[in-house]
């Protein structure tokens, strides 16, 4: 039976737990022997990632118990954090563990512990890994090094190092033998040619972000295991110039083809596309798939990000699409692309082959993150692990729709609209649904297409959100990447606030109830929403940039601390830019309640940052609450922090909306 009900007030089957039991996705696939390993979250366990290995027969095991966190710390975001292999004893891995950022060897057919293999460090924030590979034969690991020197965040230097296998490093720094030349700021991981005589990897410098200019460098590697000849085989870091400089060419990965030539992503002609190139030849590269108008890359946000790997038979298996919505398998030779059928509109930059099948981590808008293989052989796709289980009826799912909306001077703005839904529930004639409008983190990122529970929470109780793709995504080729150039606090906020209007200007939300929200620089732009405009009825704020030369001048992460040069430009350029920007110095333009939302353990968006918006806030009479989280660092982990975040956000929009229900813990506004 259908019950007419207000919006906001239809009754829901998804709960702020079931949202919490949900959250995150698996990720780092990899495949040890016959076995497919990956890491997936534990929500309940403190929010660590479990270390997942599926054997031939289809069970699946923990690798490592708890306490046991794979992950690693390196630019804060982390990377590929395990690498395992078979040896003549058993499978063995190498990881990273998150509460010490020390490496270790485990053999998990054996009955010995985890033993470290390097040491800790007192100065700064230590050393820490990422993308590791296993070179059994030199009893070798390789990967990146990030190595802090002081105790500021930026303190720090990153090298390809080689660590040994047996536990000598594991007191000693000086038994790590550093592999690249340590020329440039930032690297990843090392990709060894077929024959091992040569290896490739990115490099890139401040100011430039991974997806503005990266270079992808070569060297031979000697008998002893040692880089020589070391140079810069593609890409280009761009030119330095007043207002942030020259964006240069992002190559996002590379890999080695059989017949020792490189494969390389690259967006020199405006889309990240697929290249070939001889690094014994003339280094003119070729495209292998040209003219799509579609990316075959994304933004290196974490080390060890894989949008293609090449298979035995020469052909490539590829993540593409405008945005990652289809996995495919390439032809190099003929540009022929056939994509894997199946529900699947979004592919994790994270792919492994084993023979002729791939494995890789999808979703779809009616599927959560789930481990899936192709068979290349016949074209056939089925899911391996992690699969989809509805946890409530389908029918509650949201019902989403892809669109572009015309902003600013005609620009295009994508985002995806999910109106309220429920099986159970109608609104009454005339009635307009209240709608949030979603602003991404990133904010080079984009808000994929997939199943969410935390929007079915929203949307199954009548509350419409709004995914916005604002201009800066991903996903559209480098011109709408590079609209936010300059820009931030502007595009960003312009955009979101044009999808807003259009909604309800065509009936499709209320006007009198629209909020904004988001995370990371999703904050930042819901923040400066609330201080641009006054289109929006109230505001959560998660994890924000709320001070622009705070956050360029020390209080933010080494991987990001120049990010503003090209989102705002160079601070000793524009300072005024910095303040008249900043929610922190617009504090007394907002009139919005809002919601403000942190992490205490955040080093990349500090929680000093809040302590002095809500001090500029503090006596205005504006309604508002913060919630802080011992334990949390950038992004909720943690069961209960999801639980309590989820439940506050729907109060402050009940309390504003004017809706009454009484299954909500009420939060307490104060001003």
């Amino acid at each position: 039976m259908v019950t007419t009900a207000p919006y906001g007030g239809w009754t829901s089957p998804i709960d702020a737990r079931m949202v919490a039991a949900h959250d995150g996705r698996p990720a780092f696939v990899g495949v040890v022997g016959d076995e497919v390993w990956w890491t997936e979250p534990r929500p309940g366990e403190g929010g660590r990632r479990a270390l997942v290995r599926r054997r031939p027969d289809g069970t699946e095991e923990s690798v490592l118990p708890a306490p046991w966190n794979v992950r690693s710390r390196v630019l804060e975001y982390g990377g590929q954090p395990w690498a395992g292999a078979v040896t003549e004893r058993g499978p063995l891995v190498v990881f990273s563990n998150f509460a010490d950022q020390r490496l270790y060897a485990y053999a998990p057919d054996s009955d010995q512990a985890p033993r470290p293999l390097t040491p800790h460090s007192g100065t700064g924030d230590g050393l820490r890994w990422a993308d590791p590979v296993l070179r059994p034969e030199l009893g070798e690991v390789w990967c990146v090094l990030e190595e802090f020197t002081g105790d500021r965040p930026t303190d720090v230097r990153r090298v390809i190092a080689a660590v040994p296998l047996d536990g000598s490093a594991a007191e000693h720094r000086s038994s790590v033998r550093e592999l690249s030349d340590g020329q440039h700021r930032f690297v990843t991981g090392p990709r060894l040619s077929p024959d091992g005589r040569k290896v490739a990897w990115l490099a890139w410098d401040h100011p430039r972000m991974p997806w503005e200019g990266t270079l992808a460098m070569v060297a031979r590697v000697t008998g002893k295991g040692e880089f020589e000849d070391i140079r810069p085989l593609a890409g280009d870091l761009g030119a330095d110039a007043p207002h942030g400089g020259a964006a240069g060419e992002s190559v996002a990965q590379i890999e080695w083809a059989a017949d020792g030539s490189l494969l390389f992503v690259s967006d020199v002609s405006g889309w990240w596309e697929l290249q070939r190139l001889d690094p014994d030849g003339d280094a003119t590269s070729r495209g292998l798939c040209p003219s799509r108008q579609e990316e075959f890359g994304g933004p290196l946000w974490t080390v060890g990000q894989r949008w293609f790997l090449p298979l035995d038979n020469g052909t490539l298996a590829v993540i593409h699409g405008r945005g990652a919505t289809s996995l495919g398998i390439l032809d190099p030779v003929s540009g022929e692309l056939v994509d894997a059928a199946g529900p699947w509109t979004e592919w994790a930059p994270s792919l492994a082959v084993h023979g002729s099948r791939v494995v890789g981590i999808a979703a779809g808008p009616h599927s959560s993150y789930e481990i899936v293989e192709l068979d290349t052989c016949t074209g056939r796709a089925r899911v391996l692990a992690c699969r989809h289980a509805d946890v409530l009826d389908p029918a509650y799912y949201p019902r989403p729709l892809s669109r572009t909306f015309t902003g600013p001077g005609g620009r295009d703005i994508h985002a995806h609209i999910y109106p309220p839904h429920n099986p159970d529930h109608r609104a009454p004639d005339g009635e307009l649904p209240p709608f949030v409008v979603w602003a991404h983190g990133g904010p080079t990122g984009r808000a994929p297409l997939v199943l969410d529970l935390e929007i079915a929470y929203f949307t199954t109780r009548g509350i419409g959100v709004a995914e916005v793709n604002y201009g800066g995504s991903t996903g559209y080729g480098r011109e709408y990447r590079e609209r936010l150039r300059g820009q931030w606090g502007v595009v960003d906020v312009e955009d979101c606030a044009a999808v807003a209007r259009a909604l309800a200007d065509e009936g499709t939300a209320d006007r009198a109830r629209l909020a904004i929200r988001g995370g990371s620089a999703g904050g930042w732009t819901a923040a400066a929403s609330l201080t641009a405009t006054d289109l929006y009825a109230c505001g959560t704020i998660s994890y924000p940039i709320l001070d622009l030369t705070g956050w360029a001048t020390g209080e933010t992460h080494d991987f990001e601390s120049r990010y503003l040069d090209s989102l705002v430009g160079p601070l000793a350029e524009v300072p005024d830019r910095y303040r008249e920007r900043s929610p922190l110095h617009r504090a007394d333009r907002i009139t919005a309640p809002f919601l403000l939302l942190q992490g205490l353990d955040d080093v990349i968006c500090p929680p000093t940052q809040c302590d002095r918006f809500l001090a500029a806030v503090a006596g205005r009479g504006i309604r508002h609450a913060y919630l802080s989280f011992p334990g949390e660092g950038h992004g909720f982990r943690r069961a209960e922090t999801i639980v309590r975040a989820v439940e506050a956000e729907l109060s402050l929009y009940l309390q504003t909306f004017g809706i009454t229900r009484g299954d909500v813990p009420t939060l307490e506004l104060r001003g």
